[in-house]
């Protein structure tokens, strides 16, 4: 029912920002809670930021709290993720997902839709 596609990874220094974007299919994605995860090599996925199908709650990890911030424009069916301060720790492939609770979600078992993931490099 809902397929997600992100974009927007690539390679960064420490220190420096990077936008991810999730556009997203659907006519219902105000619907949808949506979150982001990321995989490092090695590792197992973990959980970075969640937000509400309307946009005004949101959840983020400690690791990136204060650096990383979720929105969404459900005009546009899309998400994004903004991410500053970048650390070497934050290189990963970051995967969108789309959760058929309302609210912000942290657990990826409750999200039911997942992109390919878009690979994020941060090199010291």
């Amino acid at each position: 029912q809902v397929q997600l596609a992100e974009s927007g990874g690539g390679l960064v220094q420490a220190g420096g920002s990077l936008r991810l974007s999730c556009a997203a299919s659907g006519r219902t994605f105000s619907r949808y809670g949506m979150g982001w995860f990321r995989q490092a090599p090695g590792k197992e996925r973990e959980f970075v930021a969640a937000l509400s199908g309307s946009g005004n709650s949101t959840h983020y990890s400690d690791s990136v709290k204060g650096r990383f911030t979720v929105s969404r424009d459900n005009a546009k069916n899309t998400v994004y993720l903004q991410m500053n301060s970048l650390k070497p720790e934050d290189t990963a492939v970051y995967y969108c997902a789309a959760s058929g609770f309302g609210n912000a979600r942290t657990s990826r078992h409750d999200y039911n839709y997942w992109g390919h993931g878009t690979q994020v490099t941060v090199s010291s």
